[in-house]
């Protein structure tokens, strides 16, 4: 079998893939970084269509990155996709397996995922958020932020399926309460597109790939 084995190249290669068949013409310069690293997260490159924000999403997320704010992620994976040499010290929380959050599940009757952003409240103020598996977290925060909770520096909302993921991608839309975001609009997301949004906000493209 005759394919590329040099590491460079087939990176060099795919972002220019990117660049060649991916329209950014109706994205703001600032976040093409972020949606050239979701199109080459998912291999989609009609992606950047379905992509909501607001103006300051990346000017407020680069931002608390480089305070050293928190990151908190819905899921493990998410966190796993996150490059730590892009931070800076930034801690990158998850608290799915929280000791405390079962019988939070069970006192509130939602999701595990839910319950988890529960336990968010104390550092969330000035935080990035990045969902990029379930709906009902991202769900549970907008209820959270009706209720009065300070507000993150940006919501990056990609959860992904087929119950509850437009709907909640919808309502950050329509009503983001006042919180920078950058969304996926649809069914589509996942762990990879929102790790690759934090990476994005985090860093930019590498220079040789500008």
């Amino acid at each position: 079998m005759d394919y590329e084995k040099d590491p460079s190249s087939i990176y060099a290669q795919s972002f220019a893939t990117v660049r060649a068949e991916t329209d950014l013409s109706k994205i703001p310069e600032d976040l093409h970084p972020a949606a050239i690293r979701l199109v080459h997260a998912c291999g989609m490159v009609d992606l950047p269509e379905d992509l909501r924000f607001s103006s300051d999403v990346y000017a407020s997320a680069h931002r608390a990155i480089l305070a050293g704010a928190p990151v908190f992620c819905d899921v493990e994976m998410v966190k796993a996709g996150v490059i730590q040499r892009y931070l800076k010290g930034n801690k990158v929380i998850v608290t799915l397996n929280d000791k405390q959050t079962p019988a939070l599940t069970k006192r509130l009757g939602t999701t595990r995922s839910a319950a988890a952003v529960e336990l968010w409240e104390e550092h969330i103020e000035g935080a990035i958020v990045a969902i990029g598996n379930a709906p009902t977290a991202l769900f549970h925060l907008l209820q959270k932020l009706d209720d009065g909770w300070p507000k993150p520096a940006a919501i990056l909302g990609f959860p992904v399926g087929f119950v509850g993921a437009a709907e909640s991608k919808a309502e950050l839309a329509a009503n983001p309460r006042g919180v920078p975001y950058l969304a996926l609009a649809g069914r589509r997301g996942g762990s990879a597109m929102a790790s690759a949004a934090v990476n994005a906000m985090a860093a930019g493209l590498p220079e040789e790939l500008k």
